[in-house]
């Protein structure tokens, strides 16, 4: 039998591991979990669209609540996104500029590194169409994109630009709701989903290949394609 300081010091590393995993979902299951039984409909969920063209879709409450403080609530009356780096024209754009623009949809599926994922139908704007309208340098390197809970993270430029990656407002036909990342989260699509920044504000086009975002810096992989592991 393991004695009092062998147990407390595997319960602290229990809770050292749960506090360090992230991919910046969230949740409105009070077990902190994928949604289940034994609770209540959300409006959302009345509403959501689970199926789109012959694939079925999990629900806007299918993710867990794990971002680094919390969900924001951000006013759209009030919001400004600025993109910045290496670009001919800096911009500062409200939320309207942002979505006044050619909008897409597609069905991505999110992986956490926590061991769940979910299908989502995301709707939203380009990336590059934004990146276009400041005039970015196609040669820079890194996508650098923060959020407004100061969580950070980047994408290589050219994966951004090739891959049509969008900055989402909608999922599953609805609003972005304030706990999913509402004004705009993106969908870092074949990447684990901490790249998956939400709430985003800043957007940087930069050489600087040696930064880190929030969870890279603290030891996950900063490429983090899902066909490679997440930790360095």
């Amino acid at each position: 039998m393991p004695d009092r300081k062998s147990s407390l010091l595997i319960l602290v590393s229990i809770a050292m591991s749960i506090t360090l995993t992230g991919c910046l979902g969230g949740s409105t299951d009070n077990q902190g979990g994928p949604s289940g039984g034994g609770r209540e409909i959300t409006e959302l969920e009345k509403i959501e669209v689970r199926e789109y063209e012959g694939k079925d879709l999990s629900s806007i409450t299918d993710f867990r609540e794990n971002s680094i403080d919390g969900p924001q609530y951000v006013d759209s009356d009030t919001y400004s996104m600025t993109v910045g780096g290496l670009v001919d024209t800096p911009l500062e754009l409200t939320y309207d500029e942002v979505i006044d623009r050619d909008r897409y949809s597609k069905v991505v599926q999110l992986d956490c590194v926590e061991g769940w994922s979910v299908d989502i139908l995301w709707e939203g704007v380009l990336v590059r169409d934004i990146l276009e309208q400041a005039g970015y340098d196609p040669e820079a390197e890194v996508l650098i994109l923060r959020a407004e809970d100061g969580y950070s993270t980047s994408l290589p430029l050219d994966f951004v630009v090739d891959n049509d990656i969008l900055l989402a407002y909608r999922m599953n036909d609805v609003t972005m709701p304030p706990e999913r990342g509402y004004p705009f989260q993106l969908v870092a699509e074949e990447h684990w989903g901490y790249k998956w920044i939400k709430w985003v504000v800043e957007i940087e086009v930069s050489n600087d290949t040696s930064f880190r975002g929030y969870w890279e810096s603290r030891g996950y992989s900063n490429g983090a394609e899902l066909d490679s592991g997440f930790r360095e």
